[in-house]
Protein backbone atom coordinates (compact mmCIF):
# COMPACT_ATOMS: atom_id res chain seq x y z
CA UNK A 1 0.00 0.00 0.00
CA UNK A 2 1.06 3.11 -0.85
CA UNK A 3 2.29 5.50 2.37
CA UNK A 4 -0.26 8.19 2.83
CA UNK A 5 2.44 11.14 2.82
CA UNK A 6 2.85 9.82 -0.41
CA UNK A 7 -0.57 9.62 -1.52
CA UNK A 8 -0.77 13.36 0.00
CA UNK A 9 1.88 14.20 -1.95
CA UNK A 10 0.65 12.69 -5.52
CA UNK A 11 -3.13 14.62 -4.44
CA UNK A 12 -0.78 18.16 -4.82
CA UNK A 13 0.50 17.26 -8.42
CA UNK A 14 -3.13 16.00 -9.76
CA UNK A 15 -4.29 19.31 -8.15
CA UNK A 16 -1.97 21.40 -10.17
CA UNK A 17 -2.49 19.07 -13.12
CA UNK A 18 -6.18 20.32 -12.71
CA UNK A 19 -5.77 24.15 -12.23
CA UNK A 20 -2.78 24.28 -15.54
CA UNK A 21 -4.55 25.60 -18.47
CA UNK A 22 -5.20 22.56 -20.55
CA UNK A 23 -7.84 21.25 -22.79
CA UNK A 24 -10.21 20.10 -20.09
CA UNK A 25 -10.25 23.46 -18.18
CA UNK A 26 -10.68 25.72 -21.74
CA UNK A 27 -13.62 23.32 -22.29
CA UNK A 28 -15.26 23.14 -18.92
CA UNK A 29 -14.86 26.69 -18.49
CA UNK A 30 -15.81 27.45 -21.69
CA UNK A 31 -18.95 25.64 -22.42
CA UNK A 32 -20.04 27.13 -18.58
CA UNK A 33 -19.91 30.77 -19.56
CA UNK A 34 -21.25 30.49 -22.84
CA UNK A 35 -24.07 28.25 -21.86
CA UNK A 36 -24.39 28.11 -18.40
CA UNK A 37 -23.77 25.73 -14.94
CA UNK A 38 -26.05 22.98 -16.53
CA UNK A 39 -23.78 22.34 -19.63
CA UNK A 40 -20.50 22.86 -17.31
CA UNK A 41 -21.64 19.77 -15.06
CA UNK A 42 -23.23 17.63 -18.41
CA UNK A 43 -19.91 18.34 -20.07
CA UNK A 44 -17.24 17.39 -16.73
CA UNK A 45 -19.44 14.34 -16.62
CA UNK A 46 -18.05 13.46 -19.65
CA UNK A 47 -14.58 14.34 -18.57
CA UNK A 48 -14.63 12.08 -16.12
CA UNK A 49 -15.58 8.75 -18.02
CA UNK A 50 -12.61 9.97 -20.36
CA UNK A 51 -10.21 9.22 -17.39
CA UNK A 52 -11.08 5.37 -16.92
CA UNK A 53 -9.27 5.28 -20.62
CA UNK A 54 -6.00 6.91 -19.04
CA UNK A 55 -6.66 5.15 -16.21
CA UNK A 56 -6.95 1.59 -17.46
CA UNK A 57 -3.95 1.89 -20.23
CA UNK A 58 -1.56 3.54 -17.22
CA UNK A 59 -2.56 0.87 -14.88
CA UNK A 60 -1.75 -2.31 -17.45
CA UNK A 61 1.12 -0.63 -19.78
CA UNK A 62 2.68 0.65 -16.03
CA UNK A 63 2.50 -2.92 -14.71
CA UNK A 64 3.95 -4.12 -17.53
CA UNK A 65 6.70 -1.75 -17.70
CA UNK A 66 7.91 -2.53 -14.33
CA UNK A 67 7.83 -5.81 -14.49
CA UNK A 68 9.52 -6.26 -17.44
CA UNK A 69 12.03 -3.03 -17.71
CA UNK A 70 12.30 -1.95 -14.07
CA UNK A 71 15.56 0.62 -15.32
CA UNK A 72 12.55 2.53 -17.55
CA UNK A 73 11.94 4.21 -14.02
CA UNK A 74 14.50 6.84 -14.68
CA UNK A 75 13.20 7.08 -18.36
CA UNK A 76 9.82 7.58 -16.71
CA UNK A 77 11.08 9.98 -14.29
CA UNK A 78 13.32 12.41 -16.40
CA UNK A 79 9.92 12.20 -18.49
CA UNK A 80 7.84 13.64 -15.96
CA UNK A 81 10.85 16.64 -14.87
CA UNK A 82 10.33 17.51 -18.78
CA UNK A 83 6.29 17.26 -18.98
CA UNK A 84 6.04 19.39 -15.67
CA UNK A 85 9.04 22.08 -16.91
CA UNK A 86 6.78 22.11 -20.60
CA UNK A 87 4.04 22.83 -18.23
CA UNK A 88 5.56 25.83 -16.64
CA UNK A 89 6.46 27.44 -19.67
CA UNK A 90 3.06 27.13 -21.31
CA UNK A 91 2.05 29.67 -18.26
CA UNK A 92 4.90 31.94 -18.30
CA UNK A 93 6.06 32.07 -21.76
CA UNK A 94 5.44 35.64 -23.63
CA UNK A 95 2.18 35.80 -24.86
CA UNK A 96 0.04 32.77 -22.97
CA UNK A 97 -3.32 33.61 -22.62
CA UNK A 98 -4.76 32.07 -18.97
CA UNK A 99 -7.71 29.68 -19.20
CA UNK A 100 -9.56 32.61 -17.69
CA UNK A 101 -10.18 34.36 -20.23
CA UNK A 102 -13.73 34.87 -21.92
CA UNK A 103 -14.45 32.90 -24.70
CA UNK A 104 -17.69 32.20 -27.28
CA UNK A 105 -18.73 29.29 -28.56
CA UNK A 106 -22.05 27.76 -29.91
CA UNK A 107 -24.76 26.07 -28.15
CA UNK A 108 -24.37 22.57 -27.91
CA UNK A 109 -27.38 19.51 -27.35
CA UNK A 110 -26.53 18.06 -23.76
CA UNK A 111 -25.74 14.53 -25.62
CA UNK A 112 -23.10 16.65 -27.81
CA UNK A 113 -21.60 18.20 -24.68
CA UNK A 114 -20.60 15.20 -22.82
CA UNK A 115 -19.61 13.24 -25.76
CA UNK A 116 -16.94 16.23 -26.87
CA UNK A 117 -15.90 16.58 -22.72
CA UNK A 118 -15.11 12.07 -23.34
CA UNK A 119 -13.40 12.68 -26.71
CA UNK A 120 -11.44 15.74 -25.60
CA UNK A 121 -10.41 14.23 -22.01
CA UNK A 122 -9.81 10.70 -23.77
CA UNK A 123 -7.34 12.41 -26.08
CA UNK A 124 -6.16 14.99 -23.99
CA UNK A 125 -2.62 14.81 -24.20
CA UNK A 126 -1.90 16.36 -20.81
CA UNK A 127 -3.56 13.54 -18.53
CA UNK A 128 -1.91 10.84 -20.31
CA UNK A 129 1.46 12.37 -19.91
CA UNK A 130 0.66 13.15 -16.39
CA UNK A 131 -0.15 9.18 -16.19
CA UNK A 132 2.62 7.67 -18.08
CA UNK A 133 4.98 10.22 -16.47
CA UNK A 134 4.61 11.12 -13.24
CA UNK A 135 2.70 7.27 -11.81
CA UNK A 136 5.67 5.95 -11.69
CA UNK A 137 7.65 8.69 -9.34
CA UNK A 138 4.61 7.30 -6.65
CA UNK A 139 4.60 3.62 -7.67
CA UNK A 140 7.15 0.71 -5.82
CA UNK A 141 6.51 -2.91 -6.35
CA UNK A 142 7.71 -3.32 -2.56
CA UNK A 143 4.09 -1.38 -1.67
CA UNK A 144 2.13 -4.61 -3.11
CA UNK A 145 0.70 -4.66 -6.59
CA UNK A 146 1.65 -1.96 -8.99
CA UNK A 147 -1.76 -2.55 -11.25
CA UNK A 148 -3.40 -1.43 -8.14
CA UNK A 149 -1.29 1.39 -6.79
CA UNK A 150 -1.86 2.99 -10.56
CA UNK A 151 -5.87 2.15 -9.84
CA UNK A 152 -5.42 3.92 -6.66
CA UNK A 153 -3.47 6.34 -8.31
CA UNK A 154 -5.97 6.78 -11.13
CA UNK A 155 -9.57 7.16 -8.67
CA UNK A 156 -7.01 9.80 -6.59
CA UNK A 157 -6.82 12.00 -9.32
CA UNK A 158 -10.42 11.09 -11.13
CA UNK A 159 -11.59 12.47 -7.70
CA UNK A 160 -9.21 15.59 -7.73
CA UNK A 161 -10.26 16.55 -11.17
CA UNK A 162 -13.82 16.09 -10.58
CA UNK A 163 -13.82 18.22 -7.38
CA UNK A 164 -11.99 21.14 -8.72
CA UNK A 165 -13.37 20.94 -12.45
CA UNK A 166 -17.30 20.99 -10.42
CA UNK A 167 -16.40 24.12 -8.71
CA UNK A 168 -14.76 25.69 -11.21
CA UNK A 169 -17.71 25.03 -13.23
CA UNK A 170 -20.23 26.35 -10.97
CA UNK A 171 -18.55 29.66 -10.43
CA UNK A 172 -16.81 30.28 -14.14
CA UNK A 173 -19.04 32.88 -15.07
CA UNK A 174 -17.99 34.78 -11.95
CA UNK A 175 -14.66 34.27 -11.91
CA UNK A 176 -14.06 34.79 -15.38
CA UNK A 177 -15.41 38.47 -15.26
CA UNK A 178 -13.37 39.27 -11.96
CA UNK A 179 -10.30 38.41 -14.09
CA UNK A 180 -11.31 40.15 -16.92
CA UNK A 181 -12.04 43.46 -14.44
CA UNK A 182 -8.60 42.82 -12.59
CA UNK A 183 -5.72 41.51 -15.90
CA UNK A 184 -3.31 42.23 -13.45
CA UNK A 185 -3.96 39.46 -11.77
CA UNK A 186 -4.76 37.11 -14.43
CA UNK A 187 -0.95 37.59 -15.18
CA UNK A 188 -0.14 36.76 -11.59
CA UNK A 189 -2.24 33.31 -11.54
CA UNK A 190 0.04 32.44 -14.71
CA UNK A 191 3.27 33.50 -13.13
CA UNK A 192 2.28 31.79 -9.99
CA UNK A 193 1.17 28.26 -11.61
CA UNK A 194 4.37 28.37 -14.17
CA UNK A 195 6.68 28.94 -10.93
CA UNK A 196 4.99 25.70 -8.45
CA UNK A 197 5.04 23.79 -11.54
CA UNK A 198 8.64 24.10 -11.77
CA UNK A 199 9.36 23.91 -8.24
CA UNK A 200 7.96 20.60 -8.51
CA UNK A 201 9.67 19.54 -11.64
CA UNK A 202 13.28 20.44 -9.79
CA UNK A 203 12.15 17.92 -6.81
CA UNK A 204 11.29 15.03 -9.19
CA UNK A 205 14.74 15.77 -10.41
CA UNK A 206 17.01 15.76 -7.23
CA UNK A 207 15.04 12.62 -5.63
CA UNK A 208 17.35 10.02 -5.13
CA UNK A 209 17.36 6.75 -7.61
CA UNK A 210 15.21 4.30 -6.68
CA UNK A 211 16.31 1.07 -6.70
CA UNK A 212 13.23 -1.69 -7.59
Amino acid sequence: MIPFNELLLFTGACFLLVITPGPNMLYLLSRSVCQGRAAGIVSLFGVLLGFSVHMLGAAFGLSAIFLAIPAAYEALRWAGVIYLLWLAWGSLKPGAQSPFAMRELPVDSRRKLFVMGFVINALNPKVAMFCIALFPQFINPAYGSVFWQSMTLGVIQAMVSFTVNLMLVLSAASIASWFARNPTWMTLQRYVMGGVLAALAVRIMLEPRRVL
